[in-house]
Parts: C-alpha cells; sequence; structure tokens
C-alpha cells in the first residue's frame, strides 16, 4: 500500500517535489542517483493507467473516508492507513486467541469421545467374540431353511404338475365312471404330463422321468380304451335324425383320432351298425306300412307299387337318395364339422402308433369330406346289395321297350346324383352304373327280339299296295317317339341345342331302335318291280323317319344328314319318272327320240375320230316320226294331253306322303319338259327354214317362198302339222 500511494499520480501531480523526509533519508545518494530514481518514479507515474481498476477502487474508497486532498492529509495519509492496519492485526490476534481456548477445550472433548469410544470396540470385540458361534449357527439355519422352502415349491409344483390325484385317475380309468367334461379335463393333463416328461428326461437323473412316462402311457391306454369302448357303446343308440347330436360324441371323436387305430376302428364299428340299421329300414320301407304319425298312415310301403316297374325302381331309389342325403348331413356334424381337429389328432396320433403309415407314406393326412363319403357309401352297403337285386328282378320281368329305357334315364339321373353326393367311386355309384348298363342291355335284347320276330314274318315284310310305311316301320317309329320324349325329358336331353357325337348319348338307342327297322324297311323295297313304285315307296319310308327325328336335335345329329341325302337321290329317281311320265304321255319322247341325232354334242365324240357333223335340218322332215300322219297325230296327242296334264303328272306321284314334295318334283319335270318341248320347236322352225317353207296358211297351201322357182314336188310344213309353241305349253302348264 505504500508503494501504491508513493508511485500515485494524484500524488506526483501535487507534490512535485520530493519531501524532506526522503531527502533525509538517504543523503549519499548522488545526484546521479536522484536523477534515475527520479527518471522511474515519472516512467512509474507516467505508465500508470487512470483507467486500472485497483486506482479506481482506492479513489472510491478516499471518497468515502472524507479525505480531502491537502498537503497535511497526504502526509499523514500513509501513517494513518499504517496505524489503522496495526489496528486490524491486533483485533485479529484477539479473535485468534478466543479461537484457541476453544479449540483447546474440543481437543478435551474429543481425548474424552477417544477413550470413550475405545472402551465401546473393547465392548464390542468381547461381544463379537461371544455371539460369533451363534450367528454362523443361525446363518447356517436360515440357510438350510431356504433350501427346504425351494425344495417344499418344487416338489409342490412337481406334484401338482406331475402327480394326478388318485380320484382323477379313477375317472380317467374307471368303466363305472361317465365320459364327461372331467375326463376330457384329466385326459388332457395326463397327455401334457407325459409330454413333459421329455423335459425330466434331458436331466441327468432320468429314472424319475421314465417312471413317470410308463405310469402316464399306461394311464393314456386306459382312457383310451375306456373312450373307445364308450364311443362304441354310444354309436349303438345315437340317433343320426337327431339335429343336435351330442357333443360329447364329436369331442370323444377328435380325442380318440389321436389314436389312430382306435379312431378308425371305430370307424368300422360305426359303419356296420349303420349298414345294419339302414338295410332293415330299407326292408321296412319296401315290405311294411308305415304306421309313424296320424298323417301317413295312408302311406303304403314300396312293394305295392311292384307292378310298374318305373315307379317301383324310382321309388327305391328316391328313397335311397334320401337316406344318403340325411346320413351324409348327419356325418357330416361329426367328421366335416371338426374335420380340422380330427386331421391334427391323427397327425399327432403317428407319432405313438407309426404303423399307421400307409406303404411308407411319410404324411398321413385325414381328409374330411373324402372320409365322409367312404363312410356313408359303406353304410349304404347293404342297401346297395338289395336295390341291385330287387331292379335286376324287376328289368328281367320287363318287356315293354320304352319302360326299360325310361328306367334307363331315371338309373342315369341318379347315378349322376349319387356320384356328385358322395364320390363317383363309390359303391353305391357304382351299383347304379352296373344297373344303368344291365337295363340298357336288356332294352336292346327287347328291341333285337321285336326285329327278329318282324324278320320272320313275310307278310309284315311285303310292301303295302299303297305304297305307305309297313306297319312294323311305323310301330318302331312310335317306340322311338316316345324314347326321344323320354330322353329330351331327362337330365341327357338338350332341347334344340347342337351337341357332338362324343356328348350325344342317345346315338347307341338310335343304333338299336332305329337303324336296323329302318334299313329292313328299305329292303323291302326289292319286292317291287316297278322303278317308280320303288322310288315312292323308299321316299315315304325316308319321309316318315326324317319326319320322326326332325323334332330332337340329338337324334337329328347323327341321323338327318344321312336320311336328307338319300331322299335327294330318290328325288332324282321320283323327277326322272315325272320327265318321263310327261314325255310319253305328251308324245314328245318320239319325236325327242328321232331328233337325237341332231342333238349329239361335238365334245362327246371319241377325240381319236373326227368328230361326226350332225346331219341336215332338212333331213328332219323325211325321219318317219315327222311324217305328215305321224306329227299330226302327236300333235293331236299333245293337245289331249295338255289340259289336264299337271293334274295328271300330280296324280302320278300321289302315293308320296308329302305334297310340296310332289309339287316341287312335279314343276321341275314341266320345266324340264317345256325345255324338251322347246328343242323340238327350233328343230321344227329350223327345218322348215331348211327347206324352204317360211309360212304356210291354215289350210296347208303355200303362200310363200324363199325360192323363185317353186318345184312342182308337193311341200307340206312341219310347222303347220305341229304348231303349239313354248309359251303356250308353258301357260297351260303353269
Amino acid at each position: 500500500m505504500t508503494s501504491y500511494f508513493s508511485a500515485s499520480p494524484a500524488l506526483s501531480t501535487s507534490s512535485p517535489v520530493l519531501s524532506p523526509s526522503s531527502e533525509t533519508l538517504s543523503p549519499s545518494i548522488g545526484s546521479a542517483q536522484r536523477s534515475n530514481a527520479l527518471s522511474n518514479r515519472l516512467t512509474s507515474v507516467l505508465s500508470a493507467s487512470y483507467a486500472d481498476s485497483d486506482i479506481r477502487d482506492a479513489l472510491e474508497t478516499l471518497d468515502r473516508r472524507g479525505v480531502h486532498n491537502t498537503a497535511d492529509t497526504r502526509r499523514q495519509l500513509r501513517l494513518d492507513v499504517q496505524k489503522e492496519v496495526i489496528d486490524c492485526n491486533g483485533e485479529i490476534v484477539k479473535d485468534f486467541g478466543k479461537v484457541a481456548d476453544q479449540l483447546q477445550r474440543i481437543g478435551t472433548v474429543i481425548t474424552s469421545l477417544n477413550r470413550t469410544c475405545e472402551e465401546m470396540r473393547k465392548h464390542i470385540s468381547q461381544a463379537k467374540q461371544e455371539t460369533a458361534p451363534v450367528l454362523e449357527e443361525a446363518s447356517a439355519l436360515m440357510s438350510q431353511k431356504q433350501d427346504t422352502e425351494t425344495k417344499q415349491r418344487l416338489l409342490d409344483a412337481f406334484t401338482r404338475h406331475f402327480i394326478v390325484p388318485d380320484e382323477d385317475l379313477i375317472v380317467l380309468t374307471s368303466a363305472e365312471e361317465p365320459v364327461g367334461d372331467h375326463f376330457f379335463d384329466v385326459l388332457a393333463r395326463v397327455k401334457r404330463v407325459h409330454h413333459d416328461c421329455e423335459v425330466l428326461l434331458g436331466g441327468e437323473n432320468q429314472r424319475l422321468g421314465l417312471e413317470i412316462m410308463e405310469q402316464s402311457s399306461k394311464q393314456l391306454n386306459s382312457a383310451y380304451q375306456k373312450l373307445y369302448k364308450w364311443i362304441q357303446k354310444e354309436f349303438k343308440s345315437l340317433n343320426l335324425e337327431d339335429p343336435q347330436i351330442n357333443s360329447s360324441i364329436r369331442r370323444a371323436l377328435r380325442v380318440l383320432a389321436e389314436r389312430p387305430s382306435l379312431f378308425h376302428s371305430c370307424l368300422d364299428f360305426f359303419a356296420e351298425a349303420r349298414e345294419y340299421i339302414l338295410s332293415d329300414a330299407f326292408h321296412y320301407a319296401l315290405t311294411d306300412a308305415v304306421s309313424a304319425g296320424e298323417g301317413e298312415r295312408n302311406v303304403k310301403p314300396i312293394e305295392f307299387s311292384a307292378h310298374d316297374p318305373l315307379r317301383y325302381i324310382g321309388d327305391m331309389l328316391a328313397w335311397v337318395h334320401s337316406a344318403a342325403v340325411s346320413e351324409r348331413e348327419a356325418l357330416e356334424a361329426l367328421f366335416v364339422a371338426d374335420g380340422d381337429e380330427i386331421a391334427k389328432g391323427i397327425k399327432a396320433g403317428i407319432s405313438s402308433e407309426p404303423w399307421s403309415r400307409v406303404d411308407g407314406e411319410e404324411d398321413v393326412s385325414f381328409d374330411g369330406q373324402k372320409a365322409l363319403n367312404g363312410l356313408v357309401n359303406r353304410d349304404l352297403n347293404g342297401v346297395s346289395r338289395s336295390l341291385r337285386q330287387r331292379v335286376e328282378l324287376v328289368i328281367q320281368g320287363s318287356d315293354d321297350p320304352v319302360t326299360t329305357y325310361k328306367v334307363v334315364n331315371l338309373l342315369s339321373f341318379y347315378r349322376m346324383t349319387f356320384s356328385r353326393l358322395i364320390g363317383a367311386e363309390s359303391n353305391l355309384a357304382t351299383v347304379i352304373s352296373s344297373l344303368e348298363t344291365y337295363t340298357f342291355s336288356h332294352f336292346q335284347t327287347l328291341l333285337g327280339d321285336q326285329l327278329g320276330l318282324v324278320s320272320g314274318d313275310p307278310a309284315a315284310l311285303t310292301p303295302p299296295a299303297d305304297l305307305s310305311v309297313p306297319q312294323f316301320l311305323s310301330d318302331a317309329l312310335d317306340v322311338l317317339t316316345h324314347l326321344m320324349k323320354a330322353y329330351d325329358a331327362s337330365l341327357g336331353g338338350v332341347g334344340s341345342e347342337s351337341i357332338s357325337d362324343e356328348e350325344n348319348r342317345f346315338t347307341p338307342v338310335l343304333h338299336v331302335a332305329f337303324d336296323p327297322f329302318l334299313d329292313l324297311a328299305k329292303s323291302t323295297a326289292s319286292e317291287l318291280s316297278n322303278k317308280t313304285s320303288k322310288a315312292i315307296y323308299q321316299t315315304n319310308i325316308l319321309l316318315a323317319a326324317r319326319s320322326t327325328i326332325l323334332p330332337y336335335q340329338f337324334a337329328c345329329a347323327t341321323h338327318l344328314a344321312p336320311i336328307s341325302t338319300a331322299l335327294s337321290t330318290i328325288r332324282v329317281d321320283l323327277l326322272q319318272a315325272q320327265q318321263n311320265f310327261f314325255l310319253e304321255t305328251s308324245g314328245l319322247q318320239d319325236l325327242l327320240s328321232a331328233l337325237e341325232p341332231f342333238s349329239l354334242p361335238t365334245d362327246t365324240q371319241d377325240s381319236d375320230k373326227q368328230p361326226q357333223q350332225p346331219p341336215s335340218l332338212a333331213s328332219i322332215a323325211s325321219l318317219p316320226a315327222f311324217q305328215p300322219d305321224a306329227l299330226s297325230l302327236i300333235s293331236q296327242q299333245l293337245d289331249d294331253f295338255l289340259p289336264s296334264a299337271l293334274m295328271d303328272a300330280t296324280d302320278n306321284l300321289k302315293r308320296v306322303r308329302n305334297p310340296n314334295l310332289v309339287k316341287s318334283v312335279t314343276e321341275e319335270a314341266v320345266e324340264a319338259f317345256c325345255r324338251d318341248f322347246e328343242f323340238v320347236e327350233g328343230m321344227i322352225i329350223g327345218a322348215d327354214e331348211a327347206r324352204g317353207i317360211s309360212k304356210i296358211d291354215a289350210a296347208g297351201s303355200e303362200i310363200g317362198t324363199t325360192d323363185s322357182h317353186r318345184d312342182r314336188e308337193e311341200k307340206w310344213s312341219l310347222r303347220a302339222l305341229f304348231p303349239r309353241t313354248t309359251g303356250e305349253i308353258r301357260v297351260l302348264l303353269s
């Protein structure tokens, strides 16, 4: 602080000359030294910063003390400050003396405390030595207690999990105890114990796990045997008609599926029981009157309709179908509703019964639908055998082919129905299919017998006098009509829809009931010697056959085209017959025969020979048929023919049983006759022109000629002798 105030700028400024006291303190300093001190002081004063915080704090302190900047104050300031410092130090020393007294008393207290602590330490050490054995014993006892409690908890947990109480084992294995929810709960617990024994087998001591596993295996086997016997007992009294089948049965089947051998054995037992029940019910429906309710007393047994094969077989098949549907619906609740659970059970049971695998299969799965179809099929085996016997007996006694074929359609319908219901490979569907084949074979036999009877009767093979359809063919067509109606009304009929040969199941019927009779009828035409009569007879046969099958597309698909082709061929014969009738009746045939050399086409000549030139038209007048008498006679015959020509021609084919065909054939024959007449007319006109005759009067005298020098030889006009024109012919025959 002294150096601070001595170097203070304020002091230096107000007292630029050194104080006398300082001069007296250093009298020996030379002028050089005083000069250095003065320069150092000036340097110090000049280097001081009035912005220094220490200077500001000092000035603020002086200002608070009220010190005035005077020469006396500046001289006494240092002494005052030193005096204050000494006084402060004295106060501090006095306070430290008090602190020393207090520390001395504290030291005394600490010494006393140390002595007390030492004594307590000795007592504690002595007590510790005395209680150490007791503490060690207590610690050992506590450890033993904890071990015991842990073992007790383990034992309790083990007992609760692995040990089944005796009362539960009695419920599980005793036959006197019912099978209910308690049974299934205990069984589930034993299965869980058996499964968890694998954990025990994984330890060092495996004896306990083996013993418990062996014991639980015996308990499970006894439980499954009890469940198996209980299900068999329940199956005997099970009412499948009840829509609410006991849920315990379904649950028992799901659980028993874990033993596949017992499960399948149970199904076999069930199938045998149901087969017997359904066979007995079928026999009861066939022979015994229904007396179940007031409204059903008038229902008669099925055997009452045995005289009607179609109704009898239909009633039996309807009963079997109803029984199959009811059986399937009832068994769906047992097997399909819980099919996934049963499949899981069988899959889990493979590990306990590896012999359940079939042919080394790695995965034996349970298909609920397949098992259901198989079970329904086995349930109906007895009914199938009885049905087959009765249907075969009825078919053997049937002699009506229409009824027999209706039975075939009925069997076909039920075959498809049963195939969709329980599978195409089922025994019932196979039986129905074999019955269908057997019935159709009998149907073929009946038609074959009818054909044999007709073939052996000469009277039946003689064509009728009116050339109509023979009676045996009419009867066969009537039978075919009934057969086609039956097929069209059945499931196989497709109405007017087009079907292929592969899809047309009626084609075999046509081969049996239509083709042989039609071929036999056509063969009887050989009895007729007249070609026209033979054509008319065959036409009537084919027309009757076509009109019979025409309304049914499934018959037309295979047989209409051949019949139409045959009709077209025979129609040509009818047309030729009509043309011959027109030409011969009108007399025009003689003229055409005489003019044949003049119509010989040149392209038909032999290529190795020179083409023959037709004779001169003038030579036509020299032909016998064109002589005046002969030509006049032919012209008169034509005039007599024309007024009734169309009616006579139509009457010529009146025995054809199709007016439209007669009309069309006659019209074509008329057109052909007109063309022939036009040819004759042209030849006649050409002959007259070639002879130099251009025009003749009505009396036959010569009016004009192209020759300026007329021969004296008398000439006649062919046109005058044959005056009809083609236009007149067309008008008269229109």
